[in-house]
């Protein structure tokens, strides 16, 4: 719910603080880069799977880590810097409605965007759950956009996260009768679609 509350944090008493490794800031961890590099990208997407590995390490997660480069979806988009990780049972990095994978996303992204001093758009994705979801919301826009024009009526979707938000404009961007607005606020903001004027 909404309410809020308190929650107190105490040692168990067979926990001295004397025994709490103290972790050293991620970003100073990976800080040294051994090579230099032509491409900003082939920077980022080094720099990027040392810090998920750093994390994945650190959550004790045992996994393989890639990347690669996704070329934009037209003129007015960039680059997207594109990390896969693959193992066996990964179900905990992606969490409810992705929530976790979500979060590994941002904070990488924080650190990979200080570091490389410039914003780089970066997705990653845990045994392509991502792309796995992307089909499902373009196959979710395309029939609510039907639903739209059989029933003249808009249709609301569910709350989604921006990045899926972005997949339902996207998808419908050129339909001919319909189009796509967001409304409300975080996290509950959603997409609706509904019929264009008639001109």
């Amino acid at each position: 719910g909404n309410r809020q509350v308190r929650v107190r944090l105490s040692f168990d008493n067979q926990t001295h603080q004397s025994d709490i490794k103290k972790e050293e800031p991620l970003k100073n961890e990976i800080e040294e880069i051994p090579e230099e590099f032509d491409d900003e990208f082939e920077e980022a997407k080094y720099r990027a799977e040392r810090i998920i590995r750093q994390l994945l390490q650190s959550m004790r997660v045992n996994a393989k880590i890639s990347s690669r480069i996704l070329d934009p979806e037209d003129e007015h988009d960039k680059p997207m810097l594109l990390v896969e990780i693959t193992g066996n049972d990964l179900s905990i990095l992606i969490g409810r409605k992705a929530e976790t994978l979500n979060s590994l996303q941002y904070i990488t992204s924080l650190v990979l965007n200080q570091q490389m001093g410039s914003w780089i758009a970066l997705m990653i994705d845990v045994q392509g759950y991502r792309f796995r979801r992307e089909r499902q919301l373009r196959q979710l826009a395309r029939r609510m956009a039907d639903q739209a024009v059989a029933t003249g009526r808009k249709q609301v979707l569910e709350p989604m996260p921006a990045n899926e938000r972005r997949l339902i404009h996207l998808e419908l961007r050129y339909h001919p009768f319909v189009t796509t607005e967001s409304v409300g606020e975080e996290p509950a903001r959603k997409t609706t679609i509904f019929l264009k004027p008639k001109e």
